[in-house]
């Protein structure tokens, strides 16, 4: 699996219900499109972490980089529903902060 993070803060006037309904309808959109294998969205506890990261926090699960690589061009592609969808989310936020992990040791890796 690869992981993809996000951390970010809201703007300002922005509610923070609103912004997990429309995460979630835009995760679902991608999860449904097959273009990610699942989603978690997190939000920092009595303020504690590291001061550059923000208080939400959205682990995205990609089977691979093609699988993300295929979300990205989904968002990219500015039109329809997904556009809607994607505006509803990145409006909303600031201060984003990426990040891209992958499970250790994964299966390509020879040695194991």
């Amino acid at each position: 699996m690869d992981l993809y993070h996000i951390w970010c803060d809201l703007k300002p006037g922005v509610r923070d219900l609103e912004f997990s309904d429309a995460l979630r309808a835009w995760m679902e959109h991608l999860r449904n499109a097959g273009h990610i294998a699942d989603y978690r969205l997190t939000r920092r506890k009595l303020g504690l972490g590291p001061p550059g990261l923000g208080d939400f926090h959205v682990l995205v699960e990609t089977e691979n980089l093609a699988q993300l690589d295929a979300a990205f061009n989904t968002a990219a592609a500015r039109s329809g529903e997904t556009e809607r969808l994607h505006g509803a989310v990145y409006s909303s936020v600031q201060n984003l902060t990426f990040a891209l992990y992958r499970d250790f040791p994964d299966p390509v890796r020879e040695g194991k």
